[in-house]
């Protein structure tokens, strides 16, 4: 649960080193889309519930477009990300140690690479070897849900040694990769997670193809 408070911290420092306006991998989302979705996940249960619920789907957008024209500025940018980075209020749900770090660890990680990776040049990070297990162990937990549209049997394999078979099924693909790049295919940013794939040329044709993800 250490790696959260931390990982908020980085995140809010890479949206901010971004700016308003700056690209990032997350379909029709600059920064500031980015920067109000963090923050009125934790300060708005309704807003929340749109992001895991159809029927709230409209109205989430609605709140999250609003606050991101409003956010639009470096001024106002900046005010939004500090809110953000300040953590979510006391009675929030996300207050709680083991909520935040369930909801926040992957999410926090992701998003930051999704400010970090929609540049032309880019590197990985060099985890902790702590962190990278920490994530390690919040991908299993959400790999059968991340990879049910794919028609595949799917093998995460970490460089370091565990293999966690995702997903069964007669053809299988195994995905190479350290976790936090797996983590990053998983959550369908495929073109830019850093693995290699071991299986049939068709099937890993296939998977390259599929849709991954939430």
């Amino acid at each position: 649960m250490q790696f959260v408070e931390p990982s908020r911290e980085y995140l809010a420092e890479t949206l901010l080193a971004a700016g308003p306006g700056a690209d990032t991998l997350c379909a029709g989302w600059r920064t500031q889309e980015l920067a109000a979705h963090l923050y009125l996940r934790e300060h708005n249960p309704r807003v929340g519930l749109g992001m895991v619920l159809k029927p709230w789907k409209k109205a989430t957008e609605k709140a999250i477009a609003k606050l991101a024209a409003a956010s639009s500025t470096p001024e106002s940018f900046a005010a939004l990300v500090e809110k953000f980075r300040a953590g979510p209020p006391k009675m929030s749900l996300f207050a709680l140690k083991t909520v935040d770090h369930s909801a926040n660890l992957s999410e926090f990680f992701v998003h930051t690479e999704d400010v970090r990776r929609a540049t032309d040049r880019w590197a990985p990070r060099a985890l902790d070897a702590d962190y990278s297990e920490a994530l390690w162990v919040e991908l299993l937990k959400r790999a059968a849900i991340l990879y049910r549209s794919v028609d595949l049997g799917i093998v995460l394999v970490n460089p370091e040694g565990p293999r966690h078979v995702a997903k069964r099924a007669p053809v299988s693909v195994a995905i190479i990769g350290d976790p936090g790049e797996l983590l990053m295919h998983a959550n369908g940013r495929t073109g830019q997670a850093l693995v290699s794939f071991e299986g049939q040329p068709d099937a890993v044709t296939l998977l390259q193809t599929a849709e991954v993800g939430l």
